[in-house]
């Protein structure tokens, strides 16, 4: 059962169409991605989940309930880890989670046992009584993630958490998400970094230009392109004729070049190397190495968008 239903959301500013017509659900217990780059649209439709901004069409359901009609049920049992840091840098990490449990009414002997909770799961506990101004970047991105979790959320929304932290603190932050789901958390996440929401999502949407583009589970995303393969081959030189050669094999579809390794993308050759080889054999050029590449997520945005993520 979908604990969550985005309904054909639509939000623009100006000329600029943030999200253009996008429809999703959350299914409870899952880690939902949210795949794209910068500008894809990805926090505007959070802060429209979250019932920050309205949109100008379409509807979010919380348990079968309009968000936008009634926001406070979800409100209740949301917390939304944004994608800047929001923390006051002259009070010590535990005056603000003191400061954001008081928000959410918890007070007394109730809010001391959440901090003491919530400082172990973000493995903050012994820097609680420094001031915010003196964290890392890491350090300020855990007690984000800390402020988010004191009043125990039914759904964690997470907006691009890892942006300009350390590898440690990534990591831990990724565990921590991925624990959190274990206990039972209904989380979305959101990512312009593929090898996050490979590693922490149930399912997937890819959006651009405030579309989604695709949605599916990893493998279903990577059904998308099934039948093309990836094969880099490195060789000790690479000349014009043997380009052209390799380029004369019909199934290939796409070559590119790097000095001496030319990768190659085919749609469905079962005699690849066979052909290969017997069109190098035709030339002076030695093969070196051959390596077939799986298909992953990065080549299905780029097959759906023609560009790379990070682009």
């Amino acid at each position: 059962m979908a604990l969550l239903k985005v309904i054909d959301l639509k939000k623009h500013y100006k000329n600029i169409k943030a999200v253009g017509g996008i429809s999703f659900e959350v299914k409870r217990g899952e880690v939902f991605g949210l795949l794209g780059p910068n500008g894809a649209g990805k926090s505007t439709t959070i802060s429209i989940i979250s019932t920050l901004i309205a949109p100008d069409y379409g509807d979010v359901l919380y348990k079968g309930e309009s968000v936008i009609k009634s926001p406070k049920n979800l409100q209740k049992n949301l917390g939304v880890v944004p994608q800047e840091i929001a923390l006051y840098p002259t009070l010590t990490g535990y005056e603000n989670l003191r400061f954001f449990g008081n928000i959410y009414g918890l007070t007394g002997r109730l809010l001391k046992q959440r901090i003491e909770e919530v400082s172990e799961i973000i493995g903050i506990k012994d820097r609680l009584k420094d001031k915010v101004e003196k964290y890392s970047g890491g350090m300020k991105r855990r007690i984000n993630i800390g402020a988010a979790l004191l009043h125990r959320p039914e759904l964690l929304i997470m907006d691009e958490p890892t942006v300009g932290i350390d590898p440690q603190s990534r990591n831990h932050i990724l565990d921590t998400v991925l624990e959190l789901n274990r206990k039972g958390m209904t989380i979305i996440y959101t990512s312009h970094y593929m090898e996050e929401v490979e590693y922490l999502c149930t399912r997937i949407s890819i959006m651009d230009k405030g579309k989604i583009i695709e949605s599916g589970t990893r493998d279903e995303l990577i059904e998308v392109i099934k039948g093309n393969k990836r094969i880099e081959i490195r060789f000790d030189k690479v000349s014009d004729e043997l380009i052209e050669k390799i380029r004369d094999i019909n199934y290939v579809n796409k070559i590119e070049i790097i000095e001496n390794e030319v990768t190659i993308t085919i749609n469905n050759g079962d005699e690849i190397f066979k052909d290969i080889i017997e069109r190098v054999g035709e030339t002076d050029v030695s093969i070196l190495s051959i390596d077939v590449k799986k298909p992953n997520l990065e080549e299905v945005f780029l097959h759906l968008t023609g560009k790379a993520l990070r682009d």
